[in-house]
């Protein structure tokens, strides 16, 4: 590749970069110091308290953001890919021997249900604080604030379907203006009162916190919201790589976001009044209104990228066995990262429009945004603590030095924000343990459930042994889909019990997810031949892959066996489950356990299997 078209295309992952990855974190301005200054607990406005905050939120981007995940997590990726889900399945790899693999996996899971409480706030509080820039333009203005951002949101969630490629392209430039403009803003009031940039000393955060320990401990609750997002630099790795996110990071999106900040404090340093809405009042009367319209796009494009990320973990979470099998559309047909999860989608609009009529404003959401992130960067620290001992062979000392320090400010923030649990904090703790009960629930039926068909199941080798050439065989080939690889599929059981017959060729197909985003085609098939006709078939997919079993069918011609798909035919097993005082789960769990299976994708769908060409059996299976 040529000098130019190399440097082309890290010019359009960069661009993406910053119409995807920065959304969220881009935004807070737009709330950040408002919510500290005139929140729910307001910090009077002097100079000792401006220059202490903005200190704070400084050296809080540098060391949560730069350091932590743009220095240091983002080098614990999973074949290229970031996330919770990804850390978590780099993490069991490693720390499978050991006792503590269990707890590592609840961390993990914990992780991810946090971020569904976070993708719904996220969208609520944006566009909320956005829309708000009316009130600032004339207060009369205020009626319409509610129902304009239910307008825009609904709108937001009805296009998903459609996918975001188009929408997509249009991201990058919209957001690049968006920090433009932030610098902007920025500048022109710094110029009026430049001694403020004094507050990018740290001695100023550490002399407010030593003057006003508990002011400053307040603080921190509404500080972290100038890092909300920041988590989603790693998450959104495998999109566009490692070294396009740094770049933005360092060479646009951090410079843009502080002088803004500091252009905001600035204006408090000059009018303390003005604490009312600090970030639009930085702005000349003439320009308030493309602002608010600016301001709706940005966060418009960040509550997308919180919603394409949700359709991300939430396929994660399927291929991983946390969810039942749900509908996955992919809305490309060149871009396999860009999906449309049904479910998901509107699971988080309801979510969505209650948390916008519930708390009414952007300074109520504020109280219950923090916990989820803080509570997801903790649990990553401790995760990544893991990678740096085990895979990465660092000194246990400089794991606990480093891991110790960032666990150190998570647990600060953290503490900061759990004061507010009662104003709202509470939410997205709700949110986490309704997700996590549901993830937990579904990966330990799952595995009581092949526990108990394993028990039921008779062993292949005595089945083959037990066959007779006085079984009839019908010609073609018969798909059998098993997750169990030692035993004979219920489906083929009752088939034999019920037909008397066998196909002349039997195909017993396992899919396994492995814990890596993706899997090489030349790693993905596993064929052994049985005898009397019978052969095992492994199919590999990684936890960012959609199963499609008809073309993995084709692939096996190179390895000996050509299936003809129109004299195939593919039996399926549906479990009923059957909830019982046996030891496994709590009955409650059982039933909420079957209901999910109830309401699971079929197993045609998910594995893209042709309907006319499945017969499906069921077996009643106690649990």
């Amino acid at each position: 590749m040529s000098p130019t078209h190399s440097s082309k295309k890290l010019g359009g992952l960069v661009l993406g970069a910053i119409g995807v990855v920065f959304g969220d974190i881009g935004t807070s301005p737009l709330y950040a110091l408002k919510e500290t200054f005139a929140g729910h607990h307001p910090i009077p406005v002097t100079e000792a308290t401006v220059l202490g905050v903005l200190s704070l939120v400084f050296w809080t981007m540098m060391i949560l953001v730069s350091l932590k995940y743009v220095a240091i997590i983002m080098r614990a990726d999973n074949r290229g890919e970031g996330g919770s889900l990804s850390l978590l399945a780099l993490v069991t790899g490693i720390t499978r021997e050991s006792g503590v693999s269990y707890y590592i996996a609840l961390l993990g899971i914990f992780a991810a249900a946090l971020f569904f409480g976070d993708s719904m706030i996220t969208p609520a509080i944006s566009v909320l604080s956005a829309v708000e820039g009316l009130e600032v333009v004339t207060p009369q203005f205020k009626t319409f604030v509610l129902p304009i951002t239910i307008l825009v949101l609904t709108a937001l969630f009805v296009i998903q379907k459609r996918g975001t490629g188009v929408v997509g392209m249009l991201f990058g430039p919209v957001m690049c203006t968006w920090f433009a403009v932030l610098a902007i803003l920025g500048i022109l009031a710094i110029a009026q009162r430049p001694e403020v940039i004094v507050a990018l000393n740290p001695v100023y955060a550490l002399h407010f916190i030593a003057a006003y320990p508990w002011m400053s401990f307040l603080a921190l609750g509404t500080v972290v919201l100038a890092v909300t997002g920041g988590e989603a630099l790693y998450t959104d790795m495998g999109h566009f790589g490692r070294f396009p996110i740094r770049l933005a990071w360092f060479g646009l999106i951090l410079p843009a976001l502080v002088i803004n900040y500091f252009g905001q404090g600035a204006l408090l340093l000059a009018d303390p009044t003005l604490v009312r809405n600090p970030f639009y009042l930085l702005a000349p009367d003439w320009a308030l209104i493309p602002l608010v319209i600016l301001a709706t796009l940005a966060t418009v494009i960040a509550s997308q990228a919180v919603i394409s990320g949700a359709f991300s973990v939430a396929r994660q979470a399927v291929q991983l066995g946390y969810l039942p099998r749900m509908a996955i559309v992919h809305t490309s047909g060149s871009e396999q990262g860009q999906i449309y999860v049904p479910f998901t989608n509107w699971t988080l609009y309801l979510a969505v429009m209650a948390l916008v009529v519930g708390f009414q404003s952007s300074s109520s959401l504020a109280a219950a945004y923090g916990i989820a992130v803080t509570g997801t960067m903790m649990i990553d620290t401790i995760l990544v603590a893991f990678v740096m001992l085990l895979l990465w062979r660092w000194h246990w000392l400089a794991v606990a030095v480093v891991a110790g320090v960032f666990l150190i400010v998570d647990l600060a923030f953290f503490s900061a924000n759990a004061v507010k649990i009662l104003q709202g904090g509470w939410v997205p703790l709700a949110i986490g343990a309704v997700s996590f009960t549901l993830l937990t629930t579904w990966k330990r039926g799952r595995q009581l459930l092949m526990r108990k068909m394993s028990e039921l199941g008779v062993p292949l080798r005595d089945f083959l042994a037990s066959l007779g050439d006085d079984i009839h065989r019908a010609q073609g080939t018969a798909i059998f889909m098993t997750g169990n690889r030692d035993g004979v599929p219920a489906a083929l059981l009752h088939n034999l019990a019920h037909n008397q017959v066998l196909h002349a060729r039997i195909l017993l197909v396992t899919v396994i997810t492995e814990e890596q985003p993706m899997v090489a085609v030349a790693d993905r098939l596993e064929l052994s031949e049985l005898g009397k006709g019978f052969y095992r078939l492994i199919v590999k997919y990684g936890f960012m892959e959609q199963p499609d079993i008809p073309l993995a069918l084709k692939q096996c011609a190179p390895l000996g066996l050509e299936i003809d798909p129109l004299h195939t035919s593919y039996f399926l097993s549906r479990e009923i489950i059957v909830p019982s005082l046996q030891p496994g789960m709590a009955l409650w769990r059982e039933h909420l356990f079957k209901q999910m299976s109830r309401n699971a994708n079929s197993a045609t769908e998910f594995f893209r299997i042709p309907t006319d060409r499945v017969v499906e059996l069921g077996t009643q299976v106690e649990i």
